[in-house]
């Protein structure tokens, strides 16, 4: 009996298909050496252990040959090529061995031993003494091979860190061919980045009103970078930075608590600390991983809320001309980013559960001012403000999403003051006790407010080329310590017009009204207007030129801006190109 050469590995590197699979012998079945010749070779044998190649005329390389014509071993290279009679190096010649050794040994195990010759065996002894060294390498190699297979076997996966990239680049200008009434603080009607409190008059106590006059076009970039690492595969912590220096052009209308809200394209901000400046920032950082099949977990000091609520289709920023208006309900959440944790649950095919915590903590506010509660020991995770937030989606089919949500907040005062950057779902301006109540320079007398928000979100494509959409809320913030409360309400609805012109494209046109005051308007020091209710008109087209490349025109009409019923209407335009990688 000759010992089994190697495992089954072997057969499947060296003898596929009984053929040689390493890059190593060639069709020596094809030569025509007659059969009489080999046998008659055996009595000339000699030591071929010390050359470095096996040459036709050696008694080696006629003995496998005859080897391979009587048993089938081999029959050419993988490619079924034959690559004449040459000469092969002893390890090409070790792998066309033990293919045969491998045949012989199927052979005996089969019960047709019978069929093996005698002086076949005796043949193969030899060979195998010769090419030892040879052999115990192949096999060496082969054990290893099997050893690494066994490995990414187990683990087929090794931790992997990707980056993907977006910049944008917007020019954007804004008119309204004559003043726009706002209200802020004296002083602040050429400055769109000094209008982060409200004030009153002294002696009327009524909110400080201004007028602005057209801004000029600016052109600006934002880029966001991401760094997403996965350790086994199904998890992924997410690191997102964001610089950008956009102060878009409508700012310079807005009442105080109004920046970067009506009339300002999502994409069109600084990404960080609102000041104009290109400072990178941590915009995300959060970790995700799955409990099961139907639950998904996202923990993190810096979750961005609406990456898990409120989606919709035909208004996702990435593919259209959406305002911050418009990306998502003007009413939805207190905050932008926060610490906490999210949880997404799959009911069944057609219902998803989503429920949420998150304590402040939002790249662009600064922390000097008290901001960035969750990190803040004077406030904490749970003191300072916070929501807890819950939608169920039902999608009874994949043309229709409809969404139910609920949030409840707690928004802390600063100054007295409730509102601004963290004042959804009030949602614009600044609230404070009224004017029998607060200061008369700088408004005030609020410690915080607790809000509840109720809200549906649904998207429905009719034909592969027509959508529809829309969004409904309505929401009561009640103040304190003074115990009165402020009622708002908003809407949206717009058509989608998927791959209008190309593949890909997105035409959308929206209206909306982003905040209608239904009680405690006395309680504005901004953001009341003159009791008007502004509403909005957006068109955009999102127009890739390419998989990485996109230009995005986009057309926004604002009426009784800043809820003067007295204000002309704004128009705005802006071209923003896109890149993705």
């Amino acid at each position: 009996m000759i010992t089994q050469p190697a495992g089954s590995i072997v057969q499947q590197v060296t003898s596929q298909d009984s053929r040689l699979s390493l890059d190593a012998v060639q069709d020596v079945a094809a030569f025509d050496k007659p059969e009489a010749e080999a046998d008659s070779s055996l009595e000339q044998v000699t030591s071929v252990s010390q050359l470095t190649d096996v040459k036709p005329t050696d008694w080696a390389f006629q003995a496998l040959q005859s080897l391979v014509e009587r048993y089938g071993c081999i029959v050419g290279y993988p490619d079924k090529t034959y690559r004449g009679n040459r000469a092969l190096t002893r390890f090409e010649f070790a792998a066309g061995l033990n293919a045969c050794l491998d045949r012989v040994n199927e052979l005996i195990a089969a019960a047709t031993a019978d069929l093996v010759k005698k002086e076949d065996l005796v043949t193969l002894q030899k060979l195998q003494e010769e090419f030892a060294a040879e052999l115990a390498t192949l096999r060496g190699r082969v054990d290893a091979l099997e050893a690494r297979t066994t490995t990414l076997e187990k683990q087929q996966f090794s931790t992997t860190t990707k980056l993907f990239g977006n910049v944008w680049i917007n020019v954007t200008g804004a008119t309204a061919g004559k003043g726009v009434r706002f209200e802020g603080p004296a002083g602040s009607e050429g400055d769109a980045l000094g209008r982060f409190f409200a004030t009153r008059a002294p002696i009327t106590r009524r909110p400080t009103t201004l007028t602005a006059q057209d801004p000029n076009i600016t052109m600006s970039f934002l880029t966001w970078l991401t760094l997403s690492t996965s350790f086994s595969g199904k998890d992924q912590l997410v690191t997102q930075l964001a610089a950008g220096n956009g102060v878009s052009p409508y700012n310079q209308y807005a009442s105080a608590g109004f920046y970067n809200a009506s009339g300002v394209p999502f994409l069109d901000q600084t990404g960080g600390t609102v000041n104009g400046r290109a400072d990178f920032v941590i915009h995300d950082l959060f970790y995700s991983f799955p409990l099961n099949d139907a639950v998904k977990v996202t923990i993190g000091p810096r979750i961005n809320w609406y990456r898990h609520f409120d989606a919709n289709r035909f208004n996702f920023v990435f593919n259209s001309g959406a305002s911050f208006d418009t990306a998502n309900s003007t009413q939805s959440n207190s905050i932008d980013r926060g610490s906490g944790a999210v949880v997404e649950v799959t009911l069944s095919k057609q219902f998803r559960l989503t429920l949420g915590y998150l304590g402040e903590n939002t790249e662009f506010l600064p922390s000097e001012f008290g901001f960035n509660t969750s990190s803040n020991p004077k406030f904490g995770l749970f003191g300072g403000t916070n929501t807890a937030s819950a939608e169920l989606i039902f999608s009874p089919t994949s043309n229709i999403n409809l969404r139910l949500q609920y949030n409840h907040s707690r928004i802390q005062a600063y100054g007295g003051q409730v509102g601004g950057a963290i004042g959804e779902p009030i949602p614009y301006g600044y609230l404070d006790a009224g004017p029998g109540f607060s200061n008369g320079v700088v408004g005030g007398g609020l410690r915080y407010a607790i809000a509840d928000m109720f809200g549906v979100n649904f998207d429905w494509m009719l034909t592969p080329g027509l959508g529809v959409f829309g969004r409904y809320s309505f929401a009561t913030a009640r103040l304190n310590p003074i115990d009165q409360k402020v009622r708002t309400q908003s809407f949206q609805v717009g058509v989608g017009f998927p791959d209008l012109g190309k593949k890909g494209a997105l035409g959308t046109l929206t209206f909306l009204m982003p905040m209608d005051i239904t009680k405690g308007r006395t309680y504005f020091a901004s953001g009341g207007g003159d009791g008007g209710t502004q509403y909005e008109l957006e068109a955009s087209y999102f127009y890739p030129l390419n998989q990485h490349v996109a230009v995005v025109p986009t057309f926004y009409a604002i009426f009784n801006a800043n809820n003067f019923n007295s204000n002309p209407t704004v128009f705005v335009g802006s071209l923003r190109t896109q890149f993705s990688f």
